[in-house]
């Protein structure tokens, strides 16, 4: 038995929820504080890759059609670039800030393919606004990751960073398969599940 999209989305939210928490605990004590023991600096670049190494067979077993599949494959490819990239500046072996790009693409990237694979308009059904609200956040929260690729020690880059991921949990834990937005359902989307 296959769970519904709904709840893969609530796995994924959990994760998201677990990147932003590690990623805000930095900002607060500090970048020295945290590498203090160790393993702590690849908490959330592992976290990172594991879920895009977990997009896999969300492509593979969830999608219905070639546009889901290419934008979870897409979001994959990202996600595990981006975690070991970081992973990767955690341990040492990448030395230029630039590397830090590499997050920002993974926003931009997750942010255009959501857009990109609602082929629905925004108030169709609370996934089509939900689809909709995450890739317009991610799209504009690409900023976060470049204003830390050129300064690396701002606090409000990498709280806006945390932030952005904590939002993106938040947005994930309201999917519904077919629900309303706003009092509205599409007489096409089907019947409300709740």
């Amino acid at each position: 038995m296959i769970p519904p999209s709904e709840m893969v989305h609530w796995w994924f939210a959990t994760g998201f929820l677990l990147l932003g928490l590690l990623l805000v605990s930095e900002s607060v004590v500090g970048s020295e504080v945290w590498a203090r023991r160790p393993w702590r600096p690849y908490l959330w670049p592992a976290v990172l890759f594991t879920l895009g190494v977990l997009m896999w067979p969300v492509m593979t077993f969830f999608t219905n059609s070639t546009i889901h599949m290419v934008a979870h494959g897409s979001w994959a490819q990202v996600l595990m670039l981006a975690g070991a990239v970081e992973l990767g500046v955690a341990r040492g072996k990448l030395h230029s800030q630039y590397w830090r790009l590499s997050s920002s693409l993974a926003l931009l990237v997750s942010g255009g393919a959501l857009i990109l694979h609602e082929q629905h308009h925004w108030l169709y059904s609370r996934a089509a606004f939900l689809h909709h609200t995450l890739g317009w956040t991610l799209v504009v929260a690409a900023v976060f990751p470049l204003v830390q690729a050129f300064r690396p020690n701002s606090v409000v880059a990498a709280m806006g960073f945390a932030t952005t991921l904590l939002v993106t949990a938040a947005l994930l834990y309201c999917d519904r398969d077919t629900a309303a937005i706003f009092g509205h359902l599409s007489q096409t989307a089907g019947v409300p599940h709740r």
